[in-house]
């Protein structure tokens, strides 16, 4: 395989990660999150960090996943109690901070971002293959979740919080739980994000980035883990089989979630699931 196809690869695996991480969030829980590439970022910028102090990989991706989880918390508390068009307010606040506080950090290479960041030794080839087996390792989590115990709880939280409150179901724990876990997946993505790319910079992790992660989760299916998968690699992949549209990417990607919203709100995950049932019953 070509060096660009890896890069494809990788970069699918990653935006798969993000789009998975950021339904768990918004499609199990029913919380609207539009900053979550600050989280991205987060944990890109840890890894970037302990990758030129000279740590081991292992241990940078786990930086990235636990400082990411650790802000995810934050803000979780600061918004639990907040819904839709205010939570959604909230976490866009997020990710314009995160990038000024980053522009003006010298420590963090500022406008510059993060150069010279040492390769993780695995290679263009070993890289995508990790980026990708992280990847499915998320898929198998969130199908797993989804059909626990606490996927169960989530989806009540979703559906109608007061009710679930009746039903001795602490919906506050489980919003913040969810965000955690959300927001932790996100900061690994952005370590693997690090490691493959070797140079990081704050318009990277911007709220262009969280939008179009939304418009994935949106496209694909909201609540649905297979669905996000698949949208996130149409969306993905699209921009590349067509170069010439590339510059009108968000004007597509909006474009395309209008049309969504209007006529198939389920997204493809319920074209399909619509498409399924008329076949039964004929």
């Amino acid at each position: 395989m070509s060096l660009y196809a890896y890069s494809l690869l990788s970069i699918v695996g990653i935006n798969i990660m993000l789009a998975v991480s950021l339904n768990l969030i918004t499609g199990f829980c029913g919380q609207v999150s539009l900053g979550h590439g600050a989280f991205f970022g987060a944990g890109a910028y840890a890894a970037a960090l302990c990758a030129v102090a000279g740590m081991p990989v292992p241990v940078a991706l786990l930086a990235g996943l636990f400082v990411a989880g650790l802000l995810g918390l934050l803000v979780g508390f600061a918004s639990v109690r907040l819904r839709e068009d205010f939570l959604a307010v909230t976490t866009i606040g997020v990710g314009f901070l995160l990038v000024g506080f980053v522009r003006k950090q010298s420590w963090l290479g500022a406008e510059m971002g993060i150069s010279k960041i040492p390769a993780s030794g695995l290679g263009p080839d070993g890289n995508a293959v990790m980026i990708l087996l992280f990847a499915l390792a998320t898929i198998a989590f969130s199908l797993y979740l989804k059909r626990s115990w606490m996927g169960f709880a989530f989806r009540a939280v979703a559906d109608d919080e007061q009710a679930a409150r009746t039903l001795a179901i602490p919906a506050s724990t489980y919003k913040l739980v969810a965000f955690a876990i959300g927001t932790a997946i996100a900061g690994l993505a952005g370590g693997l994000y690090t490691y493959f790319t070797q140079f990081i910079v704050p318009d990277s992790f911007g709220f262009i980035l969280s939008v179009t992660l939304m418009a994935m989760v949106v496209i694909g299916g909201t609540g649905s883990t297979w669905g996000v998968v698949v949208g996130t690699i149409i969306l993905t992949l699209l921009p590349e089989a067509f170069r010439f549209i590339n510059e009108y990417r968000l004007l597509i990607f909006g474009g395309l979630l209008v049309l969504v919203m209007r006529f198939a709100p389920g997204g493809l995950a319920g074209i399909v699931t619509s498409a399924t049932r008329r076949l039964r019953r004929a």
